[in-house]
């Protein structure tokens, strides 16, 4: 089978507009998290978030992309654009045919909907803009980095919730093993920090009001973040030939469904996700130095994952870091598992395990290493990267240093 590695990332969101900015406020454990600065916020409970800030759209589109991206498709093709420039990748001739693009989101134009919504409803006005459909759908950003950088190969969207991300980047992981594409612009993108966006979660009452506080005994629920992460996946010969600069390489993948309850998690299914990503990736459980947790600061979710890890572990359990970065940059829903992918790869190529913020208080129930609070500095050969949705539906994946 072909090797599979990374030669390329991307990003935008809480912590920085770029990879270098997301490295430094992960290095230094900063919080990303603050209040809210969008519309009607003064009708939410909830008005807390990991906003990207000071972001201005003139800035990088014309008045015309304007009107056809959305905000979700606009740090998609930032995104894109910082990881296709490092990687020094160029679609053109044979591989742009085979060259594709596959990205994750839950969501899609939320705030397109949102806007449109009050146009005809709060407004009452009865016409919109005629790119509202071509704005909204989930499929936009992958449409339109799959038009700005000619990739005329397999191009589509994933949307199984939070773990959109990581079934993008394993489906994006199994073309190029298997031969159908030679490389693959991946990862994922969401942005639901709008009024409508922000009051449904609101309903399902799992929301904190003043911090992600992952594993913590005193956690009291999620928050949102938004934003995006793209990765160039590329044959590892195609890279060499090329000379391109290797990040990592991605060994395994696995995806299972729990097929038992559309909002509460199951250990069995996580740990047969995890299992099968490290069989996947022909890795011996003692090789795994650090996991990117789904971490999500709900107790259902952290306990459930922390049983599931030790599950499959073993004694190795208590010699593993596991931290959840969502307690820095929140939860991007469709597009966490990108940004998640990054600490991951900083873990392997900087020696640096990013930390969980905002720990307090031990839980017996997650009584694992969570890098509390403060980075951490260690050698790692293989990192996993967990992703764990509504629906139970799970995909983990398997990173090894090059």
């Amino acid at each position: 089978m072909t090797r599979v590695v990374i030669t390329g990332a991307g990003t935008i969101n809480a912590l920085g507009h770029s990879v270098s900015q997301t490295f430094e406020a992960m290095r230094e454990g900063r919080c990303g998290i603050g209040a809210l600065d969008i519309r009607d916020v003064d009708r939410l409970g909830v008005k807390i978030g990991g906003q990207v800030r000071d972001f201005d759209e003139t800035a990088h589109f014309n008045r015309q992309q304007i009107a056809l991206y959305d905000r979700f498709t606009q740090f998609t093709l930032l995104a894109a654009g910082e990881a296709i420039a490092q990687s020094g990748i160029h679609f053109n001739g044979e591989l742009s045919n085979t060259s594709g693009v596959v990205l994750g989101t839950a969501g899609g134009g939320v705030n397109t909907w949102d806007e449109n919504y009050r146009t005809v409803y709060e407004d009452g006005k009865n016409r919109v803009h005629p790119f509202v459909i071509p704005k909204l759908m989930n499929n936009a950003a992958a449409s339109h980095v799959s038009m700005e950088y000619n990739l005329k190969g397999p191009s589509f969207t994933v949307a199984t919730a939070c773990s959109s991300s990581n079934h993008a980047m394993g489906q994006a992981f199994h073309m190029i093993r298997s031969g159908i594409a030679k490389a693959m612009i991946t990862g994922g993108t969401e942005s639901m920090l709008c009024f409508g966006g922000v009051k449904a979660w609101e309903g399902l009452r799992v929301m904190s009001k003043d911090a992600c506080r992952p594993f913590s005994a005193n956690r009291n629920g999620m928050v949102q973040g938004e934003g995006a992460a793209v990765f160039v996946f590329e044959s590892y010969d195609h890279a060499k030939a090329r000379g391109a600069d290797i990040l990592a390489e991605v060994v395994g993948f696995a995806m299972t469904s729990d097929a038992s309850d559309i909002v509460m998690p199951s250990k069995k299914g996580a740990a047969r996700a995890i299992s099968g990503a490290l069989a996947d990736g022909q890795i011996a459980p003692e090789e795994v130095g650090y996991i990117n947790a789904h971490g999500t600061g709900t107790a259902a979710n952290d306990k459930t994952e922390c049983a599931a890890v030790a599950d499959v572990f073993g004694r190795h359990a208590d010699r593993l870091m596991i931290s959840s970065t969502k307690s820095m940059h929140g939860h991007l829903i469709g597009g966490t598992g990108a940004v998640e992918l990054l600490a991951c790869i900083m873990a392997l190529r900087d020696g640096v395990i990013a930390p969980t913020i905002g720990y307090e208080e031990p839980d017996p129930e997650c009584a694992l290493d969570v890098v509390p609070n403060q980075a951490r500095e260690a050698k790692v050969d293989v990192a996993l990267s967990n992703a764990f949705a509504f629906g139970g539906l799970n995909a983990v994946l398997a990173l090894r240093r090059v």
